[in-house]
């Protein structure tokens, strides 16, 4: 079965920035961009608008997907781009396409001013259920903002990419998460800031030393343990540039905080068979709600 880099398709501000995005990691890759759209079995647009009858609202919505398809062959010389309509619960089928898919590109609603993401139910129903890899990309997102700014200091798409960003557990290093951050950062040519995490410790475990030098032992762990964890990675992919950051404090925090000038950030999900079901994590929940570059999640076992 061919890969492709499909993409959810409405006409939404974010869904139409996700359509820009997918079809730049599909030349990044080589590979054939799919756009889907869903139809509902009874759309709410027809819903809240009686005189829109059911073939009208497929004519407008094989009209949206052909729409955006000419559009990206247009600025996007060369690649190749098919259009698919579907009819169904739209996170049931987002998750089946994705199964075909080797990334599946969703839109996420912005919140403007408050600096992060309102994820929307279905993203965050697919991200949750999904088991390849799913990117949320918010409304307004351009090829310049995942660009460092041009020796004019003007955003552009032709200057090198800012860095890719890892949120990394220590406790659960996935290969599937730490390959994905690795191929992404060799493709851009940009250099992969590798986050971890760790917590304060409680103040009974401070008998020996003063506070300074404790949380300096503490400190100098954790970061050989990053450095561990990197060093195979760093082997298997010798020309990418490995920004190792060990910090102290909420892993959440942590990981928004690194991420102001991301180009993109990889996160990971842990995939779930028992009774407790689909389940997205703290770290990665906030990181989709307040990071403002695509953010991939990334499902491993």
């Amino acid at each position: 079965m061919s890969r492709t880099v499909t993409v959810g398709l409405d006409d939404s501000p974010e869904s139409r920035a996700a359509a820009e995005w997918a079809a730049r990691e599909a030349l990044l890759r080589g590979l054939p961009l799919k756009i889907v759209h869903v139809q509902e079995p009874t759309p709410r647009y027809v819903a809240r608008t009686p005189l829109l009858d059911p073939g009208t609202y497929r004519h407008w919505a094989e009209q949206l997907a052909r729409e955006s398809a000419d559009g990206i062959r247009l600025r996007h010389p060369g690649i190749e781009v098919t259009t698919e309509q579907l009819t169904g619960t739209v996170a049931d089928v987002l998750c089946e396409a994705a199964g075909s898919a080797e990334l599946l590109v969703l839109g996420s609603r912005g919140l403007g001013g408050l600096g992060g993401f309102m994820v929307g139910s279905v993203s965050l129903g697919v991200v949750a259920r999904a088991e390849r890899p799913v990117v949320l990309v918010r409304a307004g997102e351009q090829a310049a903002d995942e660009h460092r700014m041009d020796p004019a200091g003007v955003p552009s798409a032709a200057a090198p990419f800012r860095p890719v960003v890892l949120g990394l557990d220590l406790g659960e290093p996935d290969d599937a998460l730490l390959e994905f951050a690795f191929e992404a950062a060799a493709r851009r040519k940009a250099a992969l800031r590798a986050v971890h995490a760790w917590p304060e410790p409680p103040t009974s475990f401070r008998g020996f030393a003063t506070d300074a030098e404790f949380h300096d032992v503490l400190a100098r762990g954790q970061a050989s343990l990053l450095g561990k964890v990197l060093r195979p990675w760093r082997e298997k992919f010798p020309e990418v540039e490995v920004i190792e950051a060990s910090r102290c404090g909420s892993a959440a925090q942590v990981l928004v905080n690194d991420s102001r000038d991301a180009s993109l950030v990889v996160v990971g999900r842990r995939i779930r068979t028992g009774s407790l079901g689909a389940h997205i994590g703290h770290v990665t929940h906030c990181a989709l709600h307040h990071i403002t570059a695509p953010v991939v999640v990334v499902a491993h076992t």
